[in-house]
């Protein structure tokens, strides 16, 4: 890899709110994220707010260039399956991304990668582009087995329907150790996950834009976003404070 074939991805920040914000809120931090985002930019923006929020989102970044994106999804289409959101009612809140295999879904939720697997396919059959997370605890890395955790998870998706589908997906790495810690992995520990990540991907490796998840603060971003593989970010905290937000933003930029 190198800068030239960096440049043929777009940089692409998204911000997780999780379960967080009410309707005020959400209003006011939509409201100054969209004034300091005007205008044409390199790279792309995505929120995702908490699922009963979409709509109101949607209609607050209307009109800008920022999109979308839901937390989490069913694997199932229909069904009775209280208390789930099928990927078409994502599509049809005009979501175009949602986040896939958190992990804090994995960790709270108990989400396998097989499960995982089935949504991210549930998403692509709504034409949604899925950001599937994929990462280590502190343990794994420990032990040096944070590259075959990853390996696996990636594997979940490549195995049942083959590693092209990630042509119209985005991967982001959350090394889980650094995820709300305030630690964050150093520049040569993401660019050696980054590049493993793509070595798995296949003949659409080059295109799979790479996100770093991991307490990324507009203070070590742009040092982040040198690193060739890392196409952006996926960001928690830092999401939910418009002015952070927007510098990261404009550093991706």
């Amino acid at each position: 890899m190198n800068k030239t074939s960096n440049a043929k991805r777009r940089q692409l920040v998204v911000g997780n709110w999780k379960m967080n914000g009410n309707q005020q809120l959400n209003a006011e931090l939509l409201a100054k994220v969209v004034a300091g985002w005007q205008g044409e930019h390199q790279a792309e923006v995505v929120v995702c707010p908490p699922s009963p929020y979409l709509l109101p989102a949607f209609e607050k970044i209307s009109g800008s260039s920022i999109m979308l994106g839901a937390q989490n999804l069913s694997q199932y289409d229909s069904g009775a399956y209280t208390g789930e959101v099928s990927a078409q009612m994502l599509a049809e809140l005009h979501c175009k991304f949602v986040i896939i295999g958190h992990n804090e879904r994995r960790r709270l939720q108990g989400e396998t990668d097989e499960q995982v697997a089935q949504k991210f396919m549930a998403a692509q059959r709504a034409s949604l582009i899925p950001i599937l997370c994929v990462g280590e605890s502190s343990a794994q890395r420990e032990q040096g087995r944070h590259l075959d955790v990853i390996g696996a998870q990636l594997k979940a998706v490549c195995s049942q329907v083959g590693c092209d589908v990630f042509a119209n997906a985005v991967v982001a790495y959350e090394p889980v150790w650094a995820v709300g810690t305030g630690k964050t992995a150093t520049p040569q520990q993401a660019e050696e996950v980054h590049r493993f990540i793509r070595s798995q991907l296949g003949e659409v490796a080059e295109t799979v834009r790479i996100l770093y998840g991991g307490s990324v603060k507009a203070s070590n971003a742009e040092q982040l976003f040198a690193i060739p593989d890392i196409d952006g970010a996926l960001l928690g905290g830092a999401s939910l404070d418009a002015d952070e937000f927007l510098k990261i933003c404009k550093a991706a930029d």
